[in-house]
């Protein structure tokens, strides 16, 4: 079984609700300039106890995470864990490369309807400087693991063409869709901080770290412009949130919890290990609903959470 973990609470985004919207904002670009890293400064690629050696046991996938409860998994000989550890986290950074230019575009989107003194435009331009800075700090670490991870195929990537573009036709929509790509791997991410520090691969936590502090300000600030915005929203614009949102909440749970099928493929998971540890009957789905809850906190807040809404998000798989 997977050990229980508390979804991502925004801590960032509670400390704010003494402040009013544009105090925030103007708060949120301040920590961007003060508390931000570049990844050619802060990261040291090239000390010794940065090298990524393969049979490293320490990058295998967390002992208490549910495929390696599986048979198959006990099967493997350390190497392989070792090996397979790291192609599917090479995977999983090389999805979030593709989600951060999916952010960025819908951000640089969204900006050209902001207007001029909005701090909205400044914090917005901030967060993109730091995906891009991201992107860069996770194609480094792919590349240093000799890893060749692929990016997302064709028809997600037609799919990530139109949230990118939602940035300016349908901004609250963006933003959900911002949290569904932020909150499953931000997950994933304090999963592994709170692993014994000697169990986890130096670089790997030094990566983690860096973008579990910056990602919080992110999330902070797609969490209050949905709050701030919502109540203006009609009601065929509230109804298309509440049945799409789910929606992309599962699929976003599937490209970064579930291993792709090149990664099945390649090491031989069974069909009966991925359904042993993702399947309907696993603690996969309550894992999801956990994850979940703090964005079904936001549409029940709003109207946008009826029973019929709630039933939807079951049988997609996202609660």
């Amino acid at each position: 079984m997977t050990t229980a973990v508390a979804p991502l609470s925004f801590p960032v985004a509670r400390e704010a609700k003494r402040e009013s919207y544009e105090d925030l904002l103007q708060r949120l670009s301040a920590l961007s300039v003060r508390k931000c890293y570049d990844p050619y400064t802060d990261i040291d690629w090239d000390t010794p106890e940065h090298a990524i050696t393969p049979g490293d046991p320490r990058l295998s996938i967390d002992p208490e995470h549910a495929l390696a409860q599986t048979d198959w998994y006990r099967s493997l000989d350390e190497t392989t864990r070792s090996r397979f550890g790291m192609e599917w986290s090479a995977q999983v950074l090389k999805y979030g490369i593709g989600f951060e230019a999916v952010l960025s575009r819908g951000l640089l989107e969204f900006c050209q309807n902001v207007p001029n003194g909005s701090a909205e435009y400044r914090y917005a331009m901030h967060e993109v400087v730091e995906e891009g800075r991201h992107s860069m700090m996770f194609q480094e670490c792919i590349v240093r693991a000799g890893c060749d991870a692929q990016p997302i195929g064709y028809l997600q990537s037609r799919i990530d063409d139109r949230v990118a573009h939602w940035g300016r036709t349908s901004p609250e929509l963006f933003f959900f869709a911002v949290l569904a790509g932020e909150l499953f791997i931000d997950d994933e991410n304090r999963r592994l901080l709170k692993r014994p520090a000697a169990s986890v691969h130096p670089l790997l936590r030094l990566i983690t770290q860096i973008h579990v502090t910056e990602e919080a300000r992110h999330v902070c600030f797609a969490e209050n412009y949905l709050r701030e915005h919502l109540p203006a929203l009609g009601t065929w614009q509230r109804a298309r949130i509440a049945w799409m949102v789910p929606v992309i909440m599962s699929d976003s749970a599937r490209i970064m919890l579930v291993p792709d099928a090149r990664i099945a493929k390649r090491f031989g998971i069974p069909k009966v290990a991925l359904e042993q540890a993702f399947g309907h009957r696993s603690g996969h789905r309550q894992h999801i609903a956990r994850i979940t809850e703090p964005v079904r906190e936001i549409l029940q807040a709003h109207g946008m959470l009826q029973p019929r809404h709630a039933r939807f998000w079951r049988l997609v798989g996202a609660a």
